[in-house]
């Protein structure tokens, strides 16, 4: 059964950085794209970033020059690192993936349980 683990949330002051991890695990023929999500407190659900298997990047607005989406492909695990963290960047960060099982002709869509991210002094 393919699951996707985060790590590397938590509390961190306005400014600061922060890297999260996101680990596709279970029987997996290959990654198609794996992305980033936040949903902050009154606001819709974001797509903050995404990579694709041959490494393509592509942000939101609002975190273009301060965010780096990149992937491990030996470890099925895409990482988002978060420097210059804002108030406005508080949220649950999850990761979402598009894979191949093992076995598998059609693509799946699999999310993680995500991980709280607080930017606050």
């Amino acid at each position: 059964q393919v699951q996707l683990v985060e790590s590397g949330g938590g509390l961190v002051q306005p400014g600061g950085s922060l890297r999260l991890s996101c680990a596709a695990t279970g029987s997996i023929f290959s990654i198609d794209h794996m992305r980033w999500y936040r949903q902050s407190p009154g606001k819709e659900r974001e797509l903050v970033a995404t990579i694709t298997i041959d490494g393509k990047t592509n942000y939101a607005d609002s975190v273009k020059g301060r965010f780096t989406i990149s992937g491990d492909n030996t470890k099925n695990t895409v990482y988002l690192q978060m420097n210059g963290l804002q108030r406005t960047d508080t949220g649950v960060y999850y990761c979402v993936a598009s894979l191949f099982p093992d076995g598998s002709l059609r693509p799946h869509e699999y999310r993680g349980q995500g991980t709280q991210v607080t930017v606050s002094s």
